[in-house]
Order: structure tokens, then C-alpha cells, then sequence
């Protein structure tokens, strides 16, 4: 295990730490303060409970929903445009530079590259209409999530390359900052401009479409079914586990890497039910999405220790883990299981590393189960701050039955930890008896 851990840790510790993934990390990130406060509104326009959608109908009218939606169809509708912003304004901070012109140029790739035409149906009408001169959501919702991804990364790059060397229009001393910085973009932003024109024309020749069409046919779309399959069910949780056995934050990296997809299948979920369609796991809707990462794969923390904090505050014989049992039990309520990882060691642990890859491979498998057999509805599109407890976030995201599911997958954590934590727990008895005999002597 040591050997196999030396020969990896570099390489892992190395993919980790690219300005690649990091960049996607916490350009996407940016997304999740606005899908969240979106997720509020929507929850309150679709409440599951009957009595009180009657109650605001009574009082605000039938349309009492229709300025809450503007709330989610605003924040989730510039997923793509958002990331594609954030992921070139990261990749450039990575490098030390300014990366607001960065992100902005990001932005103007994105708009130069997509469709100048969509086609619109208006209400009572078997006529398509083509709308220009408009933005379509179409696009800069999670459909064009991989390609502002794409995007991101290529015009960060170009920013990146000229700046960092010196390539830039060169202002006197004594001109303000702003103009400084704005033509000190000027030749990336040509170059960048210039690109963005020639990828537009290059696909319209070739294939008769964009760009975007063709990165959502040839990587979105598999892209999403593999994370939608039952692999990427395990797969997901697995990676998770696997790097924070190496010290690794499994949960940023794995989600950095996968919550643009996972948005993108919640948000095509949503689009049904907004169309008045029901959703059927295997046929129209998506399983794996970011509530079923969240709040069925990490919930009580990367390995969902909350299973193990449990049997410690239980079972545990030793004072030291009973007493980290304790002191773990409320962050881990909150998702937050840092203790439990260094504090127990999980980390660079062997014994503790096979329950802790298990569970949540487990847990992915029983949830997946549960919604392709309608125990669990699919998920949309509303969203929990992933603090949020498990049995709250259960019943907020899919109702009574996710929250029974939750409450069962912390029954099968901690039996699954439980005999593992005993073996530790003896191991520590026994230190704790030979130190109290050996201070006693003394």
C-alpha cells in the first residue's frame, strides 16, 4: 500500500493542481450563488404542498407564480454565460494577471460564436418563425455549458500568452489606470475576436450549423448520458473518496470536473415539467444530477461519515473516539466532516479506506436504484446550499421519500463503518489501558 501510494500521490496531487481543472473548478463555481438563490424562488412557485399553492392563488390570483419564475428563468438561463466568464477570469488569476479583461473577452467569444438565429412557434401557431437579433436561452443555459468551457480555457490562454509576454499596446506614465488596462487588451482581444470569427465560419461552411451545435452533439450530449448512466453513478462517488484518501479535496475536484453536466441534467428536467410534462426515470429524465451528488453521495461529508460519527457516539469504547464522535456529530449534520478525516485519520488510512470508498459507491448505487424504479422522483431543478442537513434537503429536493432514503443510507453507513471502526476502536482501548497503567506505575 505504502509503494502504491508513493509511485501515485504525484501524479494525482499534479492532475489536481492543473491550472485546467482548477480554472474549471472555480470558474463553474460561480454558477452555484445563482442557481441556489434561483432554487428559493423556484421552490416557492412549485411548493409541494397543495394547500398552500391554493392559498397564494386565492390571494395573489392564478398567475401568482409568474414573477417568482423570473427569479430561476433569469438565474439559471446564464449558466454558460457565467461560466464561460468565470472559467477565462480564473485561468488568467491563476497566472497572476487581471483576469476581469479576461473574463469579458470570454463573453464576447461566446456571443460571436453563437447562433444569430433561432427558431421561435408562436402560442396557436404550427409556423416557426426565425427570431434575430436576440439572445436565446437556448444557449446560454446548460446547453452551452461544455462549450463555454471550451471557450473559457481557449480565451484565457490567448489573454494569458500575450500578456505574460508583454505583448500589449504600452501607455506613458501618468495615463489612468483604466485606460492602461483597456488598451492593454486591445491585441488579445483582436486575436481572441478574430478566432471566435473564424471557428463561427469555419462550422457554418463544414457542417452548415455552429459550434455549438456540434460540441453539443459530439461531447455534451455523451458527455451528460455518461454521467446520467449507472457508471457515472459510481464513478463519481468513487473519484471523490479515491482522492481524499491521498489528502486530495475529492468533492471540489470531482465537482469542478462534473457540476456543469449535473446542472445541465437537472435544468433539462426542469424544462419538462415548465412544459407541462411529466418526468419518468428512463425515458425523459435524467437520475444523476447535482441534488443526487449533494444530497445522496456526499451528504455528511465525503464518505458520508455521518454513518461512522453515529456508531462512535454509540458504540465507541475508546475515549478518544467517542469523544471525536462528539465533536463531530454537528458539523457533520452540516455536511462538514473534516474532523472525522484527519482527526480519526481516514486519510492515507488503509484500514479506513475500503468502507470509506464503498459507502458512497453504495449510496450511489441504491439512490440510482430508487429513482429508475419511481420510489424517488427525479430531480429538477431546485437545489439545497449543500449544508443544508440530510432529511431537511432530502424533502426539500424530492419530498417524503428522499428524505426516508436519506435516513436509510445513514442506517447502511454506519453498518458498513461499524466494524471497521471497531477494529480501530479496540486498537485504542488497549493504547489508552497500556498509557493509564504505565502513568499509574510511574
Amino acid at each position: 500500500m505504502n509503494s502504491f501510494m508513493e509511485k501515485m500521490s504525484p501524479a494525482i496531487m499534479k492532475l489536481a493542481n492543473s491550472k485546467i481543472l482548477m480554472a474549471i473548478r472555480d470558474g463553474v463555481m460561480m454558477v452555484m450563488p445563482l442557481t441556489l438563490v434561483g432554487s428559493i424562488f423556484l421552490l416557492i412557485a412549485n411548493f409541494p404542498l397543495k394547500a398552500f399553492t391554493n392559498a397564494m392563488a386565492s390571494a395573489f390570483g392564478p398567475n401568482w407564480t409568474e414573477p417568482l419564475n423570473q427569479v430561476p428563468n433569469a438565474t439559471f438561463s446564464i449558466m454558460a454565460l457565467v461560466a464561460v466568464f468565470g472559467i477565462a477570469y480564473s485561468y488568467t488569476k491563476s497566472e497572476g494577471l487581471d483576469g476581469v479583461n479576461a473574463g469579458i473577452l470570454g463573453l464576447v467569444s461566446f456571443l460571436i460564436i453563437m447562433p444569430p438565429t433561432f427558431q421561435f412557434t408562436p402560442d396557436k401557431s404550427k409556423t416557426a418563425v426565425t427570431v434575430s437579433g436576440a439572445i436565446t436561452r437556448g444557449w446560454t443555459d446548460g446547453h452551452g455549458i461544455i462549450a463555454a468551457i471550451l471557450l473559457g480555457l481557449l480565451v484565457g490562454y490567448i489573454y494569458t500568452w500575450f500578456i505574460s509576454r508583454d505583448i500589449r499596446i504600452k501607455m506613458p506614465d501618468g495615463v489612468p489606470e483604466g485606460v492602461v488596462s483597456a488598451f492593454t487588451a486591445l491585441i488579445p482581444a483582436a486575436v481572441v475576436m478574430l478566432i471566435s470569427v473564424i471557428i463561427y465560419i469555419f462550422f457554418k461552411v463544414t457542417t452548415g450549423g455552429t459550434f455549438f451545435d456540434w460540441i453539443y452533439t459530439i461531447l455534451q450530449k455523451p458527455m451528460q448520458g455518461a454521467t446520467d448512466s449507472l457508471g457515472g453513478a459510481l464513478l463519481i462517488p468513487f473519484m471523490i473518496s479515491f482522492l481524499w484518501f491521498f489528502g486530495i479535496h475529492g468533492a471540489s475536484v470531482v465537482s469542478g470536473v462534473v457540476t456543469g453536466l449535473l446542472q445541465a441534467n437537472g435544468l433539462a428536467n426542469q424544462d419538462i415539467v415548465n412544459k407541462g410534462g411529466t418526468l419518468i426515470a428512463g425515458q425523459n429524465a435524467h437520475i444523476v444530477t447535482q441534488q443526487f451528488l449533494d444530497q445522496f453521495i456526499t451528504f455528511g461529508g465525503s464518505g458520508m461519515t455521518l454513518g461512522l460519527v453515529i456508531a462512535m457516539i454509540l458504540t465507541a469504547k475508546s475515549q478518544r473516539l467517542k469523544t471525536l464522535g462528539e465533536l463531530s456529530i454537528v458539523p457533520g449534520l452540516f455536511n462538514i466532516n473534516e474532523p472525522i478525516l484527519f482527526g480519526m485519520t481516514i486519510v492515507l488510512n488503509p484500514m479506513m479506506a475500503v468502507p470509506f470508498i464503498l459507502v458512497p459507491m453504495l449510496s450511489g448505487l441504491i439512490t440510482y436504484t430508487a429513482i429508475a424504479i419511481g420510489f424517488v422522483h427525479p430531480f429538477t431543478a431546485v437545489q439545497v446550499p449543500w449544508t443544508t442537513p440530510p432529511i431537511i434537503s432530502g424533502f426539500v429536493v424530492s419530498g417524503w421519500q428522499a428524505a426516508l432514503l436519506q435516513a436509510l443510507l445513514i442506517l447502511m453507513a454506519g453498518a458498513i463503518y461499524f466494524p471497521f471502526m471497531k477494529a480501530l476502536d479496540k486498537q485504542y482501548v488497549k493504547d489508552e489501558r497500556e498509557a493509564a497503567a504505565a502513568e499509574a506505575e510511574a
